[in-house]
């Protein structure tokens, strides 16, 4: 019997929280608006965030785990992903062509290398111009990177070997340029030189090179951007078994004329897990920064709990004198604030999640159920913490002077 009566009162107390709220619909909606902004920020910061670290992640693993990469410089990854720079000699490049030529020739364990230099430059076509990074690459490239063509075909060892001024574009490349018009044997200018367009990058680009990029021939870019050195050299061993063997050997190779501070090997597991745990930093950054407008949700909803205790301070008063306990009026003011917290989360949620499934066709962005078990967990302990406050001065008024409160 007791403990029937003791759940009608509960059940009392929670219908009456309830039509307290009702009764002041848009300012209860306004004070939940703090909260909502704030979990659906959380969301989709945090979905945008894991959505670039799992595409990223995809379009590395997809290349091919046999990868290796040497870049110029002494290059701790580990102190990259922790915000530390790389050593110097990075930018200063002492690699070349004929390094990449000599890794084949004299490892068992690598089948094929790639040398690979960039530079800015303009490129246009009729009156359309725009600014790229333009690549210079080998013919062996595409096959190394796991790599094909949207459109159109590769350069070949013959056309860089004799100097052709053939280019593959991006996609964005394509569109910015060409609008919707076949981009292939049209002229195009970089700088102030004129290539052949004879295919188009596929969406996810090839390997090093993005959608806005351009790939042309090695010798003719380092000819153009008059450049002595490489600036990275693409590896494959034979499988993915062979990748120490493989790094070992390129190490050995290279210190036949370099030194260790000349430059690094890296694998596709080094690079994979050097960007994971900078965009897992981001991700919980982008977080961290989303949730400070929870904090200011809670305090607006501490501030008008307080207000709704001052205006119902004769109400307090007279419930009291019927023999409503201090337990009681505690109760109900808490069960407002957190029905404001968790009904602003729940909104929250459901803006999050649909604005990140929107955003999804733009960017990568997937909604994590970490993500939102913390905003809505973290909403409904701000309904907590900050209606505390308010519950308890309502509960400690005194009925007489409470009574008398004009």
């Amino acid at each position: 019997m007791e403990r029937w009566f003791r759940k009608m009162q509960f059940n009392q107390i929670i219908s009456m929280a309830l039509r307290s709220l009702q009764a002041n619909k848009v300012r209860s909606f306004l004070t939940m608006l703090g909260v909502i902004i704030g979990v659906a920020s959380v969301i989709l910061l945090v979905s945008v965030g894991s959505g670039l670290q799992k595409y990223i992640s995809n379009q590395l693993e997809g290349i091919g785990s046999n990868l290796i990469l040497i870049v110029p410089g002494k290059l701790d990854l580990k102190k990259v992903s922790q915000g530390g720079g790389p050593t110097a000699g990075l930018l200063t490049s002492k690699l070349t062509s004929k390094d990449a030529k000599d890794l084949v020739s004299n490892s068992s364990f690598i089948k094929a290398a790639a040398p690979g230099t960039t530079a800015q430059a303009a490129i246009k076509y009729g009156t359309e111009k725009m600014f790229s990074q333009v690549v210079g690459i080998t013919a062996n490239y595409p096959e190394i990177m796991n790599s094909p063509l949207a459109l159109g075909e590769h350069f070949t060892e013959t056309d860089d070997r004799g100097g052709r001024r053939v280019a593959v574009i991006g996609s964005e490349v394509a569109k910015t340029l060409f609008k919707s018009d076949d981009p292939l044997n049209k002229k195009i200018s970089i700088g102030d030189t004129k290539f052949t367009v004879i295919g188009v990058l596929n969406s996810r680009g090839l390997g090093g090179a993005s959608e806005d990029h351009v790939v042309i021939p090695i010798t003719v870019a380092m000819r153009i951007f008059n450049q002595q050195k490489v600036q990275v050299i693409y590896a494959q061993a034979n499988n993915a078994e062979q990748v120490d063997q493989a790094i070992a050997e390129a190490k050995t190779i290279l210190l036949n004329r370099l030194t260790e501070d000349d430059f690094t090997i890296l694998t596709q597991k080094d690079i994979l897990g050097a960007v994971s745990s900078i965009l897992g930093t981001l991700t919980v950054a982008l977080g961290g920064i989303a949730a400070i407008s929870l904090i200011v949700g809670g305090i607006g909803i501490m501030n008008i709990m307080l207000v709704s205790v001052t205006e119902r301070t004769h109400e307090i008063g007279l419930r009291k004198a019927l023999g409503a306990t201090p337990n009681v009026i505690l109760m109900q003011f808490l069960i407002e604030a957190i029905v404001l917290s968790a009904g602003g989360g729940i909104i929250g949620i459901l803006i999050g999640g649909g604005g990140a499934l929107l955003l999804s066709s733009v960017i990568p962005s997937q909604v994590t159920f970490w993500a939102v078990l913390l905003a809505f967990s973290v909403s409904f302990i701000i309904g907590i913490i900050f209606g505390v406050m308010p519950a308890r001065k309502a509960s400690r008024m005194s009925p007489i002077e409470a009574l008398r409160y004009e």
